[in-house]
Protein backbone atom coordinates (compact mmCIF):
# COMPACT_ATOMS: atom_id res chain seq x y z
CA UNK A 1 0.00 0.00 0.00
CA UNK A 2 1.21 3.84 -0.42
CA UNK A 3 0.23 4.57 3.11
CA UNK A 4 0.50 2.88 6.56
CA UNK A 5 -3.10 1.29 7.76
CA UNK A 6 -3.87 -0.31 11.47
CA UNK A 7 -7.70 -1.92 12.71
CA UNK A 8 -8.76 -2.37 15.84
CA UNK A 9 -11.22 -5.06 16.57
CA UNK A 10 -13.80 -5.31 19.38
CA UNK A 11 -14.63 -8.48 20.66
CA UNK A 12 -17.91 -10.03 22.09
CA UNK A 13 -17.52 -11.99 24.38
CA UNK A 14 -20.25 -14.72 25.44
CA UNK A 15 -19.72 -16.86 29.12
CA UNK A 16 -21.49 -18.97 31.68
CA UNK A 17 -19.49 -17.44 34.10
CA UNK A 18 -21.94 -16.47 36.91
CA UNK A 19 -19.42 -12.74 37.07
CA UNK A 20 -20.59 -11.97 33.37
CA UNK A 21 -18.19 -11.02 30.68
CA UNK A 22 -16.32 -8.48 32.65
CA UNK A 23 -15.14 -11.65 34.89
CA UNK A 24 -13.62 -13.60 31.57
CA UNK A 25 -12.79 -10.52 29.36
CA UNK A 26 -10.55 -9.59 32.47
CA UNK A 27 -9.25 -12.66 32.95
CA UNK A 28 -7.47 -12.64 29.12
CA UNK A 29 -6.46 -9.28 29.11
CA UNK A 30 -4.47 -10.53 32.51
CA UNK A 31 -3.29 -13.88 30.66
CA UNK A 32 -1.79 -11.79 27.69
CA UNK A 33 0.26 -9.78 29.77
CA UNK A 34 0.81 -11.94 33.14
CA UNK A 35 1.15 -15.07 31.78
CA UNK A 36 1.51 -15.18 28.05
CA UNK A 37 3.98 -12.00 28.51
CA UNK A 38 3.17 -10.90 25.17
CA UNK A 39 3.47 -7.11 25.89
CA UNK A 40 3.99 -4.67 28.39
CA UNK A 41 1.05 -3.74 30.39
CA UNK A 42 0.19 -0.06 31.18
CA UNK A 43 1.96 1.41 34.46
CA UNK A 44 0.02 4.30 34.17
CA UNK A 45 -3.89 5.79 33.92
CA UNK A 46 -4.54 6.43 30.28
CA UNK A 47 -7.50 8.07 30.37
CA UNK A 48 -10.77 8.01 32.61
CA UNK A 49 -11.81 4.70 31.60
CA UNK A 50 -8.30 3.57 31.32
CA UNK A 51 -6.98 2.79 34.85
CA UNK A 52 -3.70 1.24 35.60
CA UNK A 53 -3.25 -2.57 33.54
CA UNK A 54 -6.27 -1.91 31.83
CA UNK A 55 -4.33 -3.13 28.69
CA UNK A 56 -0.86 -2.88 27.24
CA UNK A 57 1.40 -2.62 23.98
CA UNK A 58 2.29 -6.02 22.40
CA UNK A 59 6.06 -6.72 21.49
CA UNK A 60 4.19 -7.20 17.68
CA UNK A 61 3.47 -3.25 17.65
CA UNK A 62 -0.01 -4.13 18.53
CA UNK A 63 -2.01 -3.25 21.56
CA UNK A 64 -4.69 -5.14 23.74
CA UNK A 65 -7.01 -3.56 26.18
CA UNK A 66 -10.21 -3.49 27.92
CA UNK A 67 -12.57 -0.71 25.76
CA UNK A 68 -15.72 -0.42 27.73
CA UNK A 69 -16.33 -3.81 28.84
CA UNK A 70 -14.95 -5.16 25.27
CA UNK A 71 -11.51 -6.84 24.96
CA UNK A 72 -10.06 -4.79 22.10
CA UNK A 73 -7.05 -5.74 19.60
CA UNK A 74 -5.11 -3.54 17.52
CA UNK A 75 -2.79 -4.18 14.78
CA UNK A 76 0.50 -2.75 14.68
CA UNK A 77 1.30 0.18 12.18
CA UNK A 78 1.08 -2.25 8.42
CA UNK A 79 2.96 -1.52 5.03
CA UNK A 80 1.37 -4.36 3.10
CA UNK A 81 -1.88 -6.21 2.92
CA UNK A 82 -0.35 -9.43 3.62
CA UNK A 83 0.69 -7.82 7.22
CA UNK A 84 -2.46 -6.76 7.86
CA UNK A 85 -4.23 -10.10 7.28
CA UNK A 86 -1.44 -11.66 9.26
CA UNK A 87 -1.84 -9.34 12.00
CA UNK A 88 -5.55 -8.99 12.07
CA UNK A 89 -5.56 -13.13 12.00
CA UNK A 90 -2.98 -13.16 15.30
CA UNK A 91 -5.89 -11.35 17.32
CA UNK A 92 -7.93 -13.84 16.92
CA UNK A 93 -5.26 -16.63 17.92
CA UNK A 94 -3.94 -14.34 20.73
CA UNK A 95 -7.37 -14.85 22.32
CA UNK A 96 -8.08 -18.23 21.37
CA UNK A 97 -4.57 -19.25 23.00
CA UNK A 98 -5.18 -17.29 26.18
CA UNK A 99 -8.93 -19.43 25.98
CA UNK A 100 -7.23 -22.88 25.60
CA UNK A 101 -4.48 -21.99 28.34
CA UNK A 102 -7.26 -21.53 30.79
CA UNK A 103 -9.15 -24.23 30.25
CA UNK A 104 -12.42 -22.17 29.26
CA UNK A 105 -12.88 -23.04 25.52
CA UNK A 106 -16.35 -24.91 26.65
CA UNK A 107 -17.46 -22.11 28.95
CA UNK A 108 -16.83 -19.24 27.09
CA UNK A 109 -16.06 -17.89 23.23
CA UNK A 110 -15.33 -14.55 21.97
CA UNK A 111 -17.15 -13.70 18.41
CA UNK A 112 -15.73 -10.85 16.36
CA UNK A 113 -18.90 -9.27 15.73
CA UNK A 114 -20.66 -5.81 15.74
CA UNK A 115 -24.05 -7.08 17.39
CA UNK A 116 -25.39 -8.14 20.94
CA UNK A 117 -28.27 -10.19 19.67
CA UNK A 118 -29.34 -9.44 23.51
CA UNK A 119 -29.12 -6.11 24.11
CA UNK A 120 -29.36 -4.59 20.39
CA UNK A 121 -25.95 -2.86 21.57
CA UNK A 122 -23.19 -2.49 18.58
CA UNK A 123 -19.34 -2.78 18.95
CA UNK A 124 -17.10 -1.78 15.87
CA UNK A 125 -14.06 -2.59 14.20
CA UNK A 126 -12.23 0.70 13.28
CA UNK A 127 -10.12 1.22 10.42
CA UNK A 128 -6.91 3.51 10.48
CA UNK A 129 -5.61 4.87 7.39
CA UNK A 130 -2.56 7.79 7.56
CA UNK A 131 -3.09 10.02 4.95
CA UNK A 132 -0.83 13.45 3.74
CA UNK A 133 -1.79 16.63 5.33
CA UNK A 134 -1.49 17.84 1.83
CA UNK A 135 -4.48 15.96 0.56
CA UNK A 136 -6.82 18.38 -0.74
CA UNK A 137 -10.06 17.37 1.74
CA UNK A 138 -12.43 20.38 -0.23
CA UNK A 139 -16.32 19.60 -0.07
CA UNK A 140 -16.16 18.12 -3.84
CA UNK A 141 -13.57 15.64 -2.79
CA UNK A 142 -15.01 14.55 1.07
CA UNK A 143 -18.40 14.05 -0.61
CA UNK A 144 -16.84 11.81 -3.35
CA UNK A 145 -15.62 9.71 -0.60
CA UNK A 146 -18.07 9.43 1.53
CA UNK A 147 -20.04 8.22 -1.48
CA UNK A 148 -17.80 5.67 -1.78
CA UNK A 149 -16.94 4.78 2.07
CA UNK A 150 -21.14 4.32 1.68
CA UNK A 151 -21.55 2.11 -1.27
CA UNK A 152 -17.71 0.00 -0.81
CA UNK A 153 -20.44 -1.88 1.92
CA UNK A 154 -21.97 -3.90 -0.99
CA UNK A 155 -18.87 -6.26 -1.28
CA UNK A 156 -17.22 -5.45 2.36
CA UNK A 157 -20.53 -6.28 4.84
CA UNK A 158 -20.09 -9.15 7.13
CA UNK A 159 -24.06 -9.73 6.50
CA UNK A 160 -26.61 -10.39 9.47
CA UNK A 161 -29.85 -11.89 9.91
CA UNK A 162 -32.85 -9.31 10.53
CA UNK A 163 -32.97 -5.91 12.11
CA UNK A 164 -31.82 -4.03 15.33
CA UNK A 165 -33.49 -4.22 17.90
CA UNK A 166 -32.33 -0.91 19.40
CA UNK A 167 -32.87 0.79 16.27
CA UNK A 168 -36.07 -0.40 15.54
CA UNK A 169 -37.11 0.33 19.31
CA UNK A 170 -35.80 4.14 19.02
CA UNK A 171 -37.37 4.85 15.59
CA UNK A 172 -34.43 4.83 14.05
CA UNK A 173 -35.04 2.13 11.38
CA UNK A 174 -38.12 3.23 8.45
CA UNK A 175 -41.02 0.61 8.76
CA UNK A 176 -40.50 -0.50 5.16
CA UNK A 177 -36.64 -1.99 5.99
CA UNK A 178 -38.28 -3.32 9.73
CA UNK A 179 -38.81 -6.67 7.67
CA UNK A 180 -35.96 -7.79 6.68
CA UNK A 181 -34.70 -11.22 6.93
CA UNK A 182 -31.17 -10.57 6.44
CA UNK A 183 -29.11 -7.34 5.66
CA UNK A 184 -25.97 -6.77 4.38
CA UNK A 185 -24.13 -4.80 7.35
CA UNK A 186 -23.85 -5.46 10.85
CA UNK A 187 -23.20 -1.45 11.25
CA UNK A 188 -25.54 0.26 8.98
CA UNK A 189 -28.74 0.49 11.27
CA UNK A 190 -26.23 2.16 14.29
CA UNK A 191 -25.06 4.80 11.95
CA UNK A 192 -26.33 8.54 12.32
CA UNK A 193 -24.39 10.90 10.68
CA UNK A 194 -22.30 11.22 7.69
CA UNK A 195 -19.37 13.57 9.37
CA UNK A 196 -18.90 14.03 12.78
CA UNK A 197 -16.29 14.03 15.41
CA UNK A 198 -17.58 11.87 18.23
CA UNK A 199 -17.58 7.61 17.64
CA UNK A 200 -19.84 6.54 20.61
CA UNK A 201 -23.54 8.03 20.53
CA UNK A 202 -23.86 9.43 17.34
CA UNK A 203 -21.51 7.74 14.90
CA UNK A 204 -20.43 8.63 11.12
CA UNK A 205 -19.47 7.40 7.97
CA UNK A 206 -16.62 9.60 8.23
CA UNK A 207 -14.80 10.40 11.70
CA UNK A 208 -13.63 14.14 11.48
CA UNK A 209 -11.32 14.26 14.29
CA UNK A 210 -7.86 15.08 13.97
CA UNK A 211 -5.46 12.63 15.75
CA UNK A 212 -2.70 11.60 13.69
CA UNK A 213 -0.22 9.66 16.32
CA UNK A 214 2.48 11.16 14.06
CA UNK A 215 3.98 14.45 13.11
CA UNK A 216 1.07 16.37 12.58
CA UNK A 217 2.67 18.72 10.11
CA UNK A 218 3.22 16.07 7.30
CA UNK A 219 0.31 13.25 8.44
CA UNK A 220 -3.36 12.74 9.70
CA UNK A 221 -5.42 9.98 10.14
CA UNK A 222 -8.51 8.79 8.76
CA UNK A 223 -10.68 6.94 11.17
CA UNK A 224 -13.82 5.22 10.40
CA UNK A 225 -15.95 3.32 12.82
CA UNK A 226 -18.55 2.54 10.02
CA UNK A 227 -17.54 -0.82 8.70
CA UNK A 228 -17.89 -4.29 9.43
CA UNK A 229 -15.67 -6.77 11.08
CA UNK A 230 -13.89 -8.66 8.34
CA UNK A 231 -13.98 -12.48 8.39
CA UNK A 232 -13.10 -13.84 5.40
CA UNK A 233 -9.17 -12.80 4.40
CA UNK A 234 -10.21 -12.10 0.91
CA UNK A 235 -13.02 -9.44 2.17
CA UNK A 236 -10.28 -7.41 4.63
CA UNK A 237 -8.08 -7.22 1.98
CA UNK A 238 -11.33 -5.53 -0.33
CA UNK A 239 -11.90 -3.50 2.10
CA UNK A 240 -8.67 -2.39 2.90
CA UNK A 241 -7.16 -2.33 -0.43
CA UNK A 242 -9.57 -0.63 -2.13
CA UNK A 243 -9.97 2.56 0.29
CA UNK A 244 -6.63 3.12 0.38
CA UNK A 245 -6.70 3.22 -3.71
CA UNK A 246 -9.26 5.46 -3.34
CA UNK A 247 -6.86 7.62 -0.17
CA UNK A 248 -4.38 7.38 -3.14
CA UNK A 249 -6.83 9.11 -5.62
CA UNK A 250 -7.46 11.60 -3.41
CA UNK A 251 -4.89 12.30 -2.30
CA UNK A 252 -3.78 13.32 -6.01
CA UNK A 253 -7.37 14.95 -6.51
CA UNK A 254 -8.19 12.40 -8.67
CA UNK A 255 -11.19 10.74 -7.44
CA UNK A 256 -14.54 10.67 -9.69
CA UNK A 257 -17.35 13.39 -8.46
CA UNK A 258 -20.37 12.46 -7.09
CA UNK A 259 -22.36 13.01 -3.96
CA UNK A 260 -25.07 11.26 -2.89
CA UNK A 261 -28.20 12.91 -1.66
CA UNK A 262 -28.29 11.33 1.64
CA UNK A 263 -25.02 9.20 2.39
CA UNK A 264 -26.95 7.19 5.98
CA UNK A 265 -30.42 6.57 4.04
CA UNK A 266 -28.52 4.96 1.44
CA UNK A 267 -26.23 2.98 3.85
CA UNK A 268 -29.06 1.75 5.52
CA UNK A 269 -31.37 1.33 2.13
CA UNK A 270 -28.76 -0.62 0.36
CA UNK A 271 -27.86 -2.65 3.55
CA UNK A 272 -31.60 -3.74 3.91
CA UNK A 273 -31.42 -5.27 -0.21
CA UNK A 274 -29.39 -7.82 -0.79
CA UNK A 275 -31.07 -8.72 -3.66
CA UNK A 276 -31.11 -5.51 -5.18
CA UNK A 277 -31.74 -3.01 -6.88
CA UNK A 278 -28.73 -1.28 -5.74
CA UNK A 279 -29.68 2.30 -6.69
CA UNK A 280 -28.26 5.34 -5.47
CA UNK A 281 -30.16 8.94 -5.35
CA UNK A 282 -27.35 11.21 -6.03
CA UNK A 283 -27.50 15.38 -5.11
CA UNK A 284 -27.86 16.16 -8.54
CA UNK A 285 -31.63 14.34 -8.77
CA UNK A 286 -30.21 11.63 -10.34
CA UNK A 287 -30.63 7.75 -9.12
CA UNK A 288 -27.53 5.89 -10.51
CA UNK A 289 -26.83 1.47 -9.85
CA UNK A 290 -24.17 1.63 -6.88
CA UNK A 291 -22.03 -1.16 -9.07
CA UNK A 292 -21.72 2.00 -12.04
CA UNK A 293 -20.83 4.29 -8.99
CA UNK A 294 -18.07 1.78 -7.82
CA UNK A 295 -16.73 1.22 -11.17
CA UNK A 296 -16.03 5.01 -11.43
CA UNK A 297 -13.57 4.46 -8.38
CA UNK A 298 -12.24 0.98 -9.90
CA UNK A 299 -11.87 2.25 -13.17
CA UNK A 300 -9.94 5.68 -12.19
CA UNK A 301 -7.86 3.88 -9.56
CA UNK A 302 -7.15 1.49 -12.55
CA UNK A 303 -5.97 4.52 -15.16
CA UNK A 304 -3.86 6.04 -12.08
CA UNK A 305 -2.12 3.20 -10.67
CA UNK A 306 -2.36 0.02 -12.73
CA UNK A 307 1.54 -1.41 -12.75
CA UNK A 308 3.15 0.65 -9.80
CA UNK A 309 3.46 -2.28 -7.70
CA UNK A 310 2.87 -6.45 -7.84
CA UNK A 311 0.17 -5.36 -4.51
CA UNK A 312 -1.46 -3.09 -6.51
CA UNK A 313 -2.34 -4.86 -9.57
CA UNK A 314 -3.32 -7.80 -7.16
CA UNK A 315 -5.75 -5.64 -5.39
CA UNK A 316 -7.32 -4.31 -8.99
CA UNK A 317 -7.85 -7.78 -10.08
CA UNK A 318 -9.68 -8.57 -7.19
CA UNK A 319 -11.69 -5.74 -7.16
CA UNK A 320 -12.53 -6.42 -11.09
CA UNK A 321 -13.35 -9.50 -10.40
CA UNK A 322 -16.06 -8.61 -7.38
CA UNK A 323 -17.59 -5.86 -9.26
CA UNK A 324 -18.15 -8.15 -12.30
CA UNK A 325 -19.38 -11.15 -10.21
CA UNK A 326 -21.97 -8.40 -8.08
CA UNK A 327 -23.35 -7.83 -11.16
CA UNK A 328 -24.00 -11.50 -12.21
CA UNK A 329 -23.44 -14.62 -10.60
CA UNK A 330 -23.00 -13.70 -7.03
CA UNK A 331 -22.34 -16.84 -5.26
CA UNK A 332 -18.80 -17.20 -7.42
CA UNK A 333 -18.28 -14.57 -4.10
CA UNK A 334 -19.04 -17.62 -1.77
CA UNK A 335 -15.77 -18.00 -0.02
CA UNK A 336 -14.82 -14.14 -0.67
CA UNK A 337 -17.37 -11.97 0.52
CA UNK A 338 -17.98 -12.16 3.87
CA UNK A 339 -22.28 -10.81 3.60
CA UNK A 340 -22.95 -13.34 0.37
CA UNK A 341 -20.99 -16.35 1.97
CA UNK A 342 -23.16 -16.05 5.57
CA UNK A 343 -26.73 -15.63 3.82
CA UNK A 344 -25.56 -18.87 1.22
CA UNK A 345 -24.58 -20.86 4.10
CA UNK A 346 -27.99 -19.87 5.88
CA UNK A 347 -30.39 -20.52 3.13
CA UNK A 348 -29.18 -23.71 3.52
CA UNK A 349 -29.59 -23.78 7.04
CA UNK A 350 -32.77 -23.18 7.46
CA UNK A 351 -34.42 -25.08 4.72
CA UNK A 352 -32.68 -27.95 6.14
CA UNK A 353 -33.75 -27.32 9.97
CA UNK A 354 -37.21 -26.17 8.71
CA UNK A 355 -36.86 -22.78 10.88
CA UNK A 356 -37.95 -19.49 9.57
CA UNK A 357 -35.33 -16.61 9.81
CA UNK A 358 -35.93 -14.99 13.03
CA UNK A 359 -35.66 -18.03 14.65
CA UNK A 360 -33.29 -18.14 17.77
CA UNK A 361 -30.84 -20.64 16.54
CA UNK A 362 -30.05 -18.80 13.32
CA UNK A 363 -28.64 -16.11 15.61
CA UNK A 364 -26.49 -18.86 17.44
CA UNK A 365 -25.19 -20.00 14.36
CA UNK A 366 -24.40 -16.27 13.11
CA UNK A 367 -22.61 -16.04 16.36
CA UNK A 368 -20.44 -19.40 15.53
CA UNK A 369 -19.39 -17.69 11.71
CA UNK A 370 -17.68 -15.46 13.79
CA UNK A 371 -16.29 -17.34 16.58
CA UNK A 372 -12.20 -16.52 16.73
CA UNK A 373 -12.01 -20.81 17.87
CA UNK A 374 -10.88 -22.27 14.96
CA UNK A 375 -12.83 -25.37 15.70
CA UNK A 376 -16.40 -23.66 15.83
CA UNK A 377 -15.70 -20.93 13.20
CA UNK A 378 -18.08 -21.64 9.97
CA UNK A 379 -16.10 -19.15 7.55
CA UNK A 380 -12.85 -20.11 7.29
CA UNK A 381 -13.60 -23.35 5.94
CA UNK A 382 -15.30 -22.06 3.22
CA UNK A 383 -12.87 -18.76 2.52
CA UNK A 384 -11.31 -19.15 -1.27
CA UNK A 385 -8.24 -16.65 -0.19
CA UNK A 386 -6.35 -15.34 -2.87
CA UNK A 387 -2.98 -16.90 -2.79
CA UNK A 388 -1.13 -13.49 -2.20
CA UNK A 389 -2.94 -12.77 0.86
CA UNK A 390 -3.17 -16.94 1.96
CA UNK A 391 -1.60 -16.85 5.92
CA UNK A 392 -0.46 -20.01 7.12
CA UNK A 393 -0.66 -20.82 10.91
CA UNK A 394 3.07 -20.68 11.61
CA UNK A 395 3.11 -17.00 10.22
CA UNK A 396 0.29 -16.12 12.15
CA UNK A 397 1.99 -17.42 15.29
CA UNK A 398 5.59 -15.27 13.97
CA UNK A 399 3.33 -12.09 14.09
CA UNK A 400 2.16 -12.29 17.51
CA UNK A 401 5.37 -11.62 18.98
CA UNK A 402 7.37 -10.53 15.79
CA UNK A 403 6.36 -7.22 14.43
CA UNK A 404 6.18 -5.71 10.93
CA UNK A 405 9.80 -5.36 9.70
CA UNK A 406 8.84 -1.94 7.55
CA UNK A 407 6.66 0.17 10.03
CA UNK A 408 7.72 2.22 12.99
CA UNK A 409 5.90 -1.05 14.76
CA UNK A 410 9.71 -2.56 14.75
CA UNK A 411 11.09 0.17 16.43
CA UNK A 412 8.34 0.38 19.55
CA UNK A 413 8.68 -3.66 19.92
CA UNK A 414 12.66 -3.31 19.98
CA UNK A 415 12.53 -0.60 22.81
CA UNK A 416 10.15 -2.30 24.40
CA UNK A 417 11.97 -5.21 24.85
CA UNK A 418 14.89 -2.88 26.21
CA UNK A 419 12.25 -1.50 28.81
CA UNK A 420 11.49 -5.49 29.57
CA UNK A 421 14.95 -5.81 31.06
CA UNK A 422 15.53 -2.57 32.57
CA UNK A 423 13.97 -1.54 36.07
CA UNK A 424 12.49 1.83 34.78
CA UNK A 425 8.62 2.79 35.07
CA UNK A 426 7.90 2.92 31.75
CA UNK A 427 5.00 4.76 29.22
CA UNK A 428 4.88 3.63 25.85
CA UNK A 429 2.28 4.91 23.18
CA UNK A 430 2.09 4.99 19.51
CA UNK A 431 4.49 7.81 18.54
CA UNK A 432 6.50 8.14 22.41
CA UNK A 433 8.48 6.01 25.17
CA UNK A 434 8.40 7.88 28.25
CA UNK A 435 10.78 6.70 30.64
CA UNK A 436 10.78 7.98 34.38
CA UNK A 437 13.76 10.50 34.80
CA UNK A 438 15.08 10.15 31.52
CA UNK A 439 14.47 11.76 28.43
CA UNK A 440 11.02 10.67 25.86
CA UNK A 441 11.67 9.49 22.56
CA UNK A 442 9.16 10.48 19.96
CA UNK A 443 8.41 7.87 16.87
CA UNK A 444 6.91 10.35 14.87
CA UNK A 445 7.28 8.60 11.35
CA UNK A 446 5.13 5.43 11.09
CA UNK A 447 7.24 4.51 7.88
CA UNK A 448 10.78 4.66 10.07
CA UNK A 449 11.27 1.33 11.31
CA UNK A 450 14.84 2.71 13.18
CA UNK A 451 14.89 6.26 14.32
CA UNK A 452 18.73 7.32 13.78
CA UNK A 453 18.32 8.77 17.14
CA UNK A 454 17.15 5.58 19.00
CA UNK A 455 20.27 3.41 19.29
CA UNK A 456 21.92 5.95 20.92
CA UNK A 457 18.55 6.22 23.48
CA UNK A 458 19.25 2.48 24.94
CA UNK A 459 22.79 3.02 25.35
CA UNK A 460 22.16 6.04 27.36
CA UNK A 461 19.08 4.36 29.01
CA UNK A 462 21.21 1.24 29.97
CA UNK A 463 23.91 4.10 31.05
CA UNK A 464 21.68 5.47 33.36
CA UNK A 465 20.28 2.02 34.54
CA UNK A 466 23.79 0.99 35.33
CA UNK A 467 24.78 4.06 37.20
Amino acid sequence: MNRIVGIETEYGCLTDDPSGPPATVGRVRNWVFDIGRYGLADLHQRDWDEPVGNGGFLFNGGRCYVDMGHLEYCTPECLTLKDLVRYDRAGDELIYRAMADMGLTSNATFVRNNIDFYSGATFGCHENYLMRRSAPLNERNVQALLAFLTLRSLYTGAGRVRTAPGADARMETPAFFAQSDFQISQRADYINNDLFEWVQFNRAIINTRDEPLADARKYRRLHLLHGDTSILPATLALKIGTTSLVLDLLEIDRVPQVALADAVMTFRALSHSPDGPWLAPLEDGRCVPVLEILGWFYERANEEFKGRDEETDQVLRLWRDTLDALGGDTEVLVGIVDWITKRWLFRQFVVAENIPWDHPWLRAQELEFHSVDPTRNLAWSLAKTPAEWECDIESVVEALREPPANTRAKARSRLMKVLDDQRFCYSVDWEVIDTEGFNSLSLLDPFDSHPPEMDAWIRRLRAFEGA
